[in-house]
């Protein structure tokens, strides 16, 4: 496996394009994207866990009810939640777009991302229709760019695999900044793959995955309305179908997780306001869910994330964020280390402080990605969760988020 570029126009049959259609007031921000598939495509989805969902989440569940999709269309700087239209505005924008690609309408995944509560007007949308659909090609960041709300930077990734003797490709966009504890997946997520793999398995690879990278993603402890992860797999790559677990799907899986890790980190790292991606690292559980628990509960830890931000080895906020995890684990077996590119340190060992450098862990502690290694000491279950610190810029995006 190999990683390339191309993003979501790496894999064979699929192009993308965004444009600025007039949503947002800026006319150098697109606000407008579109990903689409020369063949129909096999297609997975997860959602948002949220009782309050956009109104894309469920005309998009509605179209991909039979498995199949062939376009991704996406508009930023509106939620297109809480809204009375909401539900029409979403469909329409599918309608629209099946009759520019000549698709079937039912083959168009929806999504929305942006200020909830806004009003939508269609207008825009339809109007950008027409350039977006001329503009395909292969600019997949042209597409993540579309997609941005309060991100800083692109995220995009791609890798190419084997599978059934034939080279396969899979890749993937994604935006997230802020808003983010998902529950499901996480913030939006369009990947897009030419391995042959059945609607079923596809869900199943979906599925499986994000409980151990996307569930664990967490930037401010808020689960949005949108939330969504979506696959679409046209089977250019003229493999033998995947119809069930075996060495292929092991093939298929390896690549997901690897395209579904590089954008957590890349959400983590790019947290509104964050100077730091945070990657608490577990071992030594009794159970896998356990170390689950007690890596997401680090990560999501106000104080921790401080700490971090201050680059103070403040690790009695790690042990304190353990403590109330929920998580059954034997206080006194506890180690704790902080490990960056300068070096680790030990903090804690059994519970309790052990003497170290305050000169070495803030050299450590000042770098911008920061492992947090915790070993439980009751078994060998293991898992990872990825966040970001907590900064004074966070409550100055959010605190006039729509103006």
């Amino acid at each position: 496996m190999e990683i390339i570029s191309g993003g979501v126009c790496a894999a064979k049959g699929f192009s993308a394009a965004g444009v600025h259609c007039g949503i947002r007031k800026n006319r150098s921000k697109k606000d407008l994207s579109l990903i689409y598939s020369e063949k129909r495509a096999a297609a997975a989805a997860v959602y948002t866990t949220n009782l309050i969902k956009g109104a894309t989440i469920a005309v998009t569940k509605s179209h991909l009810k039979d498995g199949y999709a062939q376009a991704i269309i996406c508009n930023s700087g509106n939620a297109n939640t809480c809204n009375a239209n909401g539900g029409q505005v979403a469909r329409e924008t599918c309608e629209h777009l099946s009759k520019a690609l000549g698709i079937p309408v039912e083959d168009v995944v929806v999504s929305s991302t942006g200020v909830i509560g806004l009003p939508l007007d269609i207008t825009p949308i339809k109007n950008g229709i027409s350039p977006l659909v001329a503009a395909l090609g292969d600019h997949s960041r042209d597409a993540a760019e579309g997609i941005m709300t309060t991100d800083t930077k692109v995220k995009e990734i791609a890798v190419r695999f084997t599978v059934g003797g034939k080279e396969c490709r899979i890749g993937g966009i994604a935006k997230g900044s802020g808003m983010i504890h998902p529950n499901m997946a996480t913030m939006l997520v369009f990947i897009t793959t030419d391995c042959a793999i059945s609607p079923a398995m596809l869900q199943k690879a979906l599925k499986s995955d994000i409980a151990d990278t996307f569930n664990m993603l967490s930037i401010d402890g808020d689960t949005s309305t949108n939330d969504m992860v979506t696959v679409l797999a046209n089977g250019m790559a003229e493999n033998p179908e995947i119809m069930e677990d075996g060495e292929d799907f092991a093939a298929f899986m390896q690549a997901l997780n690897t395209v579904n890790i590089y954008l957590c980190r890349a959400i983590a790292a790019d947290g509104e306001g964050a100077t730091k991606l945070l990657e608490c690292k577990v071992s030594g559980a009794a159970t896998k869910e356990i170390a689950k628990t007690v890596a997401k509960s680090v990560v999501c830890s106000s104080l921790t994330k401080a700490a971090m931000f201050g680059a103070d080895a403040n690790w009695g906020r790690v042990l304190c964020a353990i403590g109330y995890s929920g998580a059954p684990v034997d206080i006194d077996k506890i180690d704790v280390w902080f490990r960056s590119a300068k070096g680790e340190i030990a903090v804690c060992h059994n519970g309790a402080g052990v003497d170290f450098s305050e000169e070495k862990a803030k050299e450590i502690l000042l770098e911008d990605e920061i492992e947090i290694v915790v070993n439980l000491n009751s078994g060998s279950a293991a898992s990872t969760a990825w966040g970001c610190d907590l900064t004074y810029d966070y409550v100055r995006i959010n605190g006039d988020y729509r103006t």
